[in-house]
């Protein structure tokens, strides 16, 4: 019987005599594992769901951000899952991370300029995120194609990026975008501007006009609060629809219009200039312009004026987006005086711009300006521009002041990020205040119904109900909430009262609530950011849509009753139209025309 020697332990089984040659080979191994890919699903399915999101109603400003900021914030998950969890090689992890970023930073630095801030976080950041984790996905398996393929991949689909450029967002955040290479709305214009012939004749002799008795005179009217009186507009369209009367291409703004004399006017944006112009209401046709060195610019609203210029008997006062207030005359734009709010406030301006529209009381034009201690809000003499007094308020808003009175005081009710503030307009003292501060923005008018105000904060703090008690002795004023209602958030777009009901706009959808309770009558009409006039003798509401549609609809607490509709502009529409007579003026970012109206 033959007996075998013990067999020695192989070297390569004992850890303590591993092999240089076998420590490469398991390296190599390593290079060659599969991925992990479910985490790399679960990021990827995350940001699919927060881009997918943006395309349903926004319920609050949080959930909003989140379906804009959130794909671009996946990238930092896809980061901490290729460098930590999945199972690729070190050089790989490092050239991968390396390559991303170079991509990104590429792609970013190639943008139109436009593009750069917006599109870096809600377009070009989700779309690389995408791009890479789902290559490395599909080739887990080919350690030696999946990084240079998903390199390959995110280079070539975040390039698509640098051939568009930005002319600003919708009201749902939808992104208005055209090719780099096609020349903007704006830029049409200009070219189209050149070409045109000097200031015409008016139709109504400069001699004879009188601006004393504005039909139509600021912002919303003359008592700022959206509601005409005297007309019946025929609700037969089928037979007797509004008929055009006359279409001009217009520069970018959210400018709506103060009529009077047979003259219409409204701001613009002419390439770097902020223009005024005033326009022959009868024709379309433009009396005088004038323009001055200023361009605001932020990616949601785009170019242009956000404040709408007021009318007096002997002037015409107006503000543009970066701070400039112009004293002008009427009647061939002479200017009269100058301020810049920036200076005066010693601030920058804010974020979409400054948007309040003058308001002309006690001899002053007051605007919100935002600076700090009481450089809030600002009146200027309307003689000369010199200040006349200023007074503590908050930071930023985007409403315009509006004279009321309340209890028997007369006010300048005056909203902000801080509240609501009303004001002697003889000296700017505060007669009382309502605090509801908020960080969000807000840029409605407050409507005024008896010793109540209805305040409202974009999107996700609803609208709230004050009332105000006028002291009986030397006490202070004082405000309670009656309500706060989430059945109605609107943005920018404000409401009108009617009847016990307040008519307005729920996100990008038309409703209604119950001006007593804040409780909801109904909500019906999807017709985006749009804008609401009221026609108070009739009940009717006059609606533009964001579409650049206008409604005709009955001022009805039961349901939402829709009479007629019909397109009237081309493009984004979020300024507030304009009824004279029987005249309607409408306007965008493109284009402004006159529509003529069958009265009842």
């Amino acid at each position: 019987m033959s007996t075998e020697q013990p067999t020695s332990l192989d070297s390569s089984t004992s850890p303590e005599q591993e092999s240089p040659q076998t420590v490469e080979t398991e390296v190599a191994a390593d290079t060659g594992r599969k991925l992990r890919t479910w985490p790399a699903w679960i990021i990827a399915l995350l940001a699919v769901g927060l881009i997918a999101a943006r395309w349903y109603p926004t319920v609050s400003l949080n959930l909003m951000m989140a379906a804009f900021m959130g794909p671009a914030a996946a990238g930092g998950l896809m980061l901490l899952w290729w460098c930590f969890f999945s199972r690729a090689s070190v050089k790989e992890k490092i050239l991968g991370t390396i390559g991303f970023i170079a991509v990104v930073v590429i792609a970013v630095a190639l943008l139109d300029s436009s593009m750069q801030d917006m599109a870096t976080i809600v377009m070009v950041v989700p779309t690389a995120v995408l791009a890479f984790l789902l290559t490395l996905i599909f080739f887990a398996a080919q350690p030696k194609r999946r990084l240079p393929l998903a390199l390959v991949v995110t280079a070539l689909l975040v390039s698509y990026w640098e051939t568009q450029k930005l002319e600003g967002l919708t009201g749902r955040f939808e992104a208005e975008l055209l090719w780099r290479w096609e020349p903007t709305a704006e830029e049409r214009y200009l070219a189209e501007l050149a070409k045109r012939d000097d200031a015409a004749e008016p139709s109504v002799a400069a001699e004879s006009i009188s601006f004393a008795s504005a039909p139509w005179p600021a912002f919303r009217g003359a008592e700022r609060d959206g509601i005409l009186h005297g007309v019946r507009v025929s609700e037969n369209w089928k037979e007797t629809p509004p008929v055009e009367v006359w279409r001009q291409k217009i520069g970018p703004g959210w400018s709506s219009f103060a009529i009077g004399g047979g003259r219409l006017f409204t701001q613009e944006q002419r390439g770097d200039n902020e223009a005024v112009i005033c326009l022959d209401a009868e024709t379309g046709k433009q009396i005088w312009d004038v323009t001055y060195p200023s361009r605001f610019w932020e990616a949601i609203g785009g170019a242009g004026p956000r404040a709408t210029p007021t009318l007096t008997e002997n002037a015409l006062f107006s503000l543009g987006a970066d701070g400039i207030l112009l004293c002008l005359d009427p009647l061939d734009g002479r200017e009269i005086w100058r301020r810049d709010l920036k200076d005066d406030a010693k601030r920058s301006a804010p974020q979409w711009g400054f948007s309040s529209s003058p308001l002309i009381a006690d001899g002053n034009v007051i605007v919100h300006a935002g600076g700090e201690g009481d450089l809030g809000v600002i009146a200027y003499q309307t003689t000369d521009g010199k200040i006349a007094w200023s007074a503590p308020s908050g930071d930023h808003s985007y409403s315009s002041p509006q004279l009321a009175t309340i209890e028997g005081t007369a006010g300048v009710l005056m909203m902000t990020n801080t509240g609501l503030d009303f004001l002697d307009p003889a000296n700017g003292e505060v007669i009382w205040q309502h605090a509801w501060p908020v960080e969000n923005y807000r840029a409605l008018q407050p409507l005024v119904v008896g010793n109540s105000v209805y305040i409202a904060t974009a999107l996700q703090d609803g609208t709230r109900k004050v009332n105000v008690t006028k002291p009986t002795d030397d006490g202070p004023w004082e405000t309670s909430e009656e309500w706060t209602t989430m059945q109605m958030k609107p943005d920018f777009n404000d409401f009108v009262f009617y009847e016990g009901n307040v008519y307005g706009f729920d996100g990008s959808v038309f409703a209604c609530i119950d001006a007593e309770t804040g409780d909801r009558q109904w909500k019906r009409g999807r017709y985006g950011n749009g804008q609401v006039l009221l026609l108070a003798d009739a009940g009717q509401l006059l609606i533009t849509t964001e579409k650049g549609e206008i409604v005709l609809a009955k001022a009805s607490p039961d349901k939402l009753v829709e009479i007629a509709k019909l397109p009237v502009l081309d493009g984004k529409t979020w300024n507030h139209p304009v009824v004279v007579g029987d005249r309607l003026f409408v306007r965008n970012a493109k284009e402004i025309a006159c529509y003529s109206l069958t009265l009842q």
